[in-house]
């Protein structure tokens, strides 16, 4: 049993959870709570910590996926301090992470009409997780970023997914309007969520192909980014609300073009 918060292993939990810079040089990530373990996909886990007092209720759940992982047992106090939680759960892995190309997003039955959603610049890791969540929710194929947006291992990002993260495909990109105009040119029309459009989201068409471009919490998309869409599209606000949280609209155009592919 690790006792220790000097201990190496509790070090290298510690440093994932802070720095993106160690999540990328080690290509891991933190995951926390039984529903995420659960979720996680068990080739993907390379080691699992619980908490002393957690042992044997995780051990009951969660048996068959542990006994082929490697796992360490962590005094309670030590397993608090490498929790990013206020609650701790008691159970801790570390998983490995994915990286999707351009060609995985992109790929599809021929007959399929897809749905992306195109994010610009998003800071905020919340808003990031709750985009991917709602994208599986809508039916999304993918998710593509631009290099500056948040970083989806950070675990505010993971945990607000609930899951998300290890089912909807994903893309960071250097050059986000190369990756639009591919899209384009494999028939995918594209809206950008804009505040100088002169129609509403509800006037198009999702049916076919579809990405929706959102931009940056407080600057919107880049007129450079904003050009490169087919069409411009808004979303009606009363009073003195001058725009909607990213995820928030984000969520609100999938569903739109959700129920018009359920209703047909």
């Amino acid at each position: 049993m690790i006792t220790s918060v000097h201990n190496k292993c509790i070090k290298e939990a510690v440093a994932l959870l802070a720095k993106k810079k160690e999540r990328d040089r080690r290509g891991l990530f933190v995951v926390e709570g039984g529903k995420m373990f659960g979720e996680a996909p068990a080739q993907q886990i390379s080691r699992v910590y619980l908490a002393q007092s957690a042992e044997k209720e995780m051990t009951a759940k969660y048996g068959d996926k542990l006994s082929g992982l490697s796992c360490e047992i962590v005094a309670d106090d030590v397993f608090a301090r490498m929790s990013d939680t206020v609650t701790p759960q008691g159970i801790l892995c570390l998983v490995r992470q994915r990286r999707y190309n351009i060609e995985e997003i992109l790929q599809g039955d021929d007959k399929k009409q897809m749905l992306f959603i195109v994010l610009e610049d998003i800071q905020d890791p919340g808003n990031l997780g709750t985009v991917i969540r709602t994208a599986e929710a809508a039916g999304a194929d993918g998710v593509i970023m631009s290099s500056r947006t948040a970083d989806i291992y950070n675990p505010k990002t993971i945990r607000s997914t609930m899951g998300a993260v290890f089912r909807v495909p994903f893309l960071y990109t250097e050059d986000l309007s190369s990756v639009i105009k591919m899209l384009q040119g494999r028939g995918t029309a594209v809206y950008a969520a804009h505040l100088g459009a002169k129609d509403f989201y509800d006037a198009f068409d999702y049916r076919q192909s579809t990405a929706f471009l959102i931009g940056n919490e407080a600057n919107g998309l880049r007129d450079e980014t904003a050009g490169c869409a087919d069409t411009l599209l808004g979303i009606p606000m009363e009073g003195r609300v001058e725009s909607l949280n990213a995820a928030v609209a984000s969520s609100i155009l999938l569903y739109e073009a959700y129920r018009q592919r359920r209703k047909g």
